[in-house]
């Protein structure tokens, strides 16, 4: 059984390969079972625990835990911590344990792309982060997979963590700047992409931009949301999978306020792979989209880890 630690997991998540790959999983034919949720409670400390299986007729299958704790922020840690087991389908037997934090982030900031890649417009160049974890700080390499962006702003609860991120981004030749002003920096921005855990609205409907995309990546649970109800009014809405409007506290919102009918969510990243669906329809209309993860993503991360390694000398 082979261990592959956060260093060797992370170099053989190169986005460029793990986005195309995220389409042909979701173009193709897997297993996903509902996710395992449970909360956790250890004296004032609280968070979650999921776990998500995950096999395909490639022959791999994959269990995911992944446990959130929000309140980690206080001390100085981060809020998701998981780990990846894979295993031959076929017989059961364990392949390999893999670093399931950067199987996470890098599997999430790659659906974002995936999204995008139908759903922003072709010229989209701005891009607002919302968010400086494991997630956002991906963000910008990722959706640079599909739309050539060349300015990005950060925002962040902790504005010097913006200030932080801002300046690692430009270390690395982003032109790059932190924001305080949300509202202003939501106004101008091509793509809006939130990756955190809050739970009350970030980004309000009246600030988005006509043609713009709002990207929903972080909230995965129906106490989480982080953009307000009007943000799906008069926008075409989209979702990674169904599951999405059981999990979603941004769509439950959405749909108790009405601004938002479960009818109304165009198609599903699957559809939307499969050319079922053709994404957006014009550059003036507004899209938005709503992730909570699948298992799917994470079998396809893995299973490029696991090949990349069986590549080598």
């Amino acid at each position: 059984m082979k261990h592959f630690d956060e260093h060797s997991t992370r170099s053989a998540l190169q986005l460029a390969r793990l986005v195309p790959a995220l389409r042909d999983a979701f173009a193709g034919e897997a297993k996903v079972p509902p996710r395992h949720v449970h909360a956790i409670e250890a004296g004032a400390d609280r968070g979650t625990v999921l776990i998500m299986p995950a096999w395909s007729d490639a022959g791999f299958l994959g269990i995911k835990t992944i446990n959130i704790f929000p309140g980690n922020s206080a001390h100085g840690l981060p809020g998701l911590h998981a780990t990846y087991v894979l295993y031959d389908a076929h017989t059961g037997v364990p392949l390999a344990v893999m670093d399931g934090n950067e199987i996470t982030a890098h599997r999430t900031a790659a659906a974002s792309a995936l999204g995008a890649s139908f759903l922003a417009r072709s010229d989209a160049r701005r891009l607002l982060v919302l968010g400086t974890g494991r997630v956002a700080r991906l963000l910008p390499a990722a959706l640079a997979t599909v739309r050539a962006i060349d300015e990005v702003r950060v925002w962040n609860h902790r504005p010097e963590g913006a200030q932080a991120l801002a300046a690692q981004w430009r270390s690395e030749g982003w032109n790059a700047q932190a924001v305080t002003d949300l509202e202003a920096a939501a106004r101008n921005a091509d793509i809006v992409s939130c990756a955190t855990l809050a739970t009350t609205p970030l980004v309000q409907g009246g600030w988005l931009a006509p043609g713009s995309h709002l990207d929903l990546i972080g909230s995965f649970a129906p106490q989480m949301r982080e953009a307000d109800p009007a943000c799906f009014a008069g926008a075409r809405t989209f979702v990674d999978t169904d599951e999405a409007l059981q999990k979603a506290g941004d769509l439950l919102d959405a749909i108790a306020a009405g601004t938002l009918s479960r009818d109304d969510v165009q198609a599903t990243l699957a559809e939307l792979c499969r050319g079922t669906h053709c994404g957006r329809a014009d550059d003036s209309e507004r899209t938005v989209f709503k992730a909570v993860g699948s298992a799917l993503e994470d079998l396809a991360a893995a299973t490029l880890v696991w090949q990349a390694a069986q590549q080598e000398p």
